[in-house]
């Protein structure tokens, strides 16, 4: 049985629903001037051409942005799933992940369509929480992936080992530093409980593994391209003794990149970043950067509306679902297994 799409019902910040009417006014007083059958086929009308009855289930993915190649593959994975599973989806997100204001406001647009589930990356934990509880309130099914919320009204939180991630880049530009140095972190954005994550986790692990490398600077990129290079070059201009970089998502892994290869100091100022793209694979072929941790967004959608749909169905998935990183190299490139993760046909699903 198909579902009902219903764009009338309004959905307030305090969570209530109803039709909107608006009522006639005279001396300050409302007044009724209609029969109760009058007014019930007023209602009727407003109703039925607002709503129509969906063939199929129809599930909402508001990724946190749109202009990283991380959430192009996101929507793959989302698509990829829909096909297999007989089902629709609605894609659409801020475009920028700074932009929770419009990230609130597009899951309270998709609670108003009655949609049949939410796939959410939260942008920001603490504000994303409340429209989470009025998703719940709602009566919608609601998976989080990538990065939690502070909450815990969802079906299944789907997201790569965030922390691990992060020991992962510690550990990996440790060793290329042969264990000593100084070192800068270029973060993401305040927030953020995924790069937050990824950001303890590779601060945890320099104090407890490895006490002869010091984190002499920490940046925000503020999930920006050219913010990442700004704060880059300011840490360079600082710190002419910095032997490394870690930066914990694409943007500003890009930004990192691009400022130590403005400097001429590529190859001599160690980098490891988080993600991957078409630009950061090239700088790891030529040595620009030396590392990325690499998550798998197309699992990690695919596995998100996946669970939705089997909570629809009455099944319970997992609570929590984590998915390891993987650690690319120039050297493991060629490998079939790292080719799937970092090059997946997205023209397949997307089209």
């Amino acid at each position: 049985m198909g579902s009902l799409d219903c764009k009338s019902a309004i959905v307030n910040s305090t969570g209530r629903r109803g039709l909107r009417v608006v009522p006639s006014v005279h001396n300050s007083e409302f007044r009724i001037q209609n029969s109760l059958p009058a007014l019930l086929a007023l209602s009727l009308a407003l109703v039925v051409p607002a709503c129509r009855r969906r063939e199929r289930p129809l599930y909402a993915v508001i990724p946190k942005g749109q202009a990283n190649a991380f959430w192009q593959t996101v929507h793959a994975g989302a698509a990829a799933e829909a096909k297999e599973a007989g089902v629709d989806i609605d894609w659409n997100g801020p475009a920028l992940e700074s932009d929770f204001t419009r990230q609130i406001t597009i899951v309270d647009d998709f609670i108003n369509r009655h949609v049949d589930g939410i796939v959410l990356a939260p942008n920001d934990r603490d504000a994303l929480a409340p429209a989470i509880h009025r998703v719940h309130e709602a009566g919608i099914p609601l998976t989080i992936i990538d990065s939690g919320a502070n909450t815990d009204e969802y079906v299944s939180f789907v997201a790569t080992d965030n922390y691990g991630g992060g020991v992962m880049g510690a550990r990996r530009l440790s060793q290329i530093l042969g264990k000593r140095g100084n070192v800068a972190l270029i973060a993401n954005a305040p927030g953020s409980a995924s790069t937050l994550a990824r950001e303890q986790g590779f601060e945890d692990t320099l104090g407890k593994e490895f006490p002869e490398i010091k984190l002499v600077a920490r940046q925000y990129g503020m999930a920006e391209y050219a913010r990442s290079l700004t704060v880059t070059e300011d840490i360079l201009t600082a710190h002419p003794e910095l032997n490394g970089l870690f930066a914990s998502n694409e943007s500003s892994a890009v930004g990192a990149v691009q400022g130590v290869k403005g400097r001429g100091l590529a190859g001599k100022i160690k980098v490891v970043g988080f993600d991957s793209s078409p630009k950061l694979l090239d700088d790891l072929r030529s040595g620009s950067i030396d590392a990325l941790v690499v998550q798998d967004p197309f699992r990690m959608a695919h596995t998100g509306l996946e669970t939705l749909i089997d909570s629809r169905a009455g099944r319970q998935p997992p609570k929590r679902i984590d998915l390891p990183p993987a650690l690319v190299t120039h050297d493991s490139l060629s490998d079939p297994k790292i080719q799937q993760l970092i090059n997946p046909d997205l023209q397949k699903y997307l089209r």
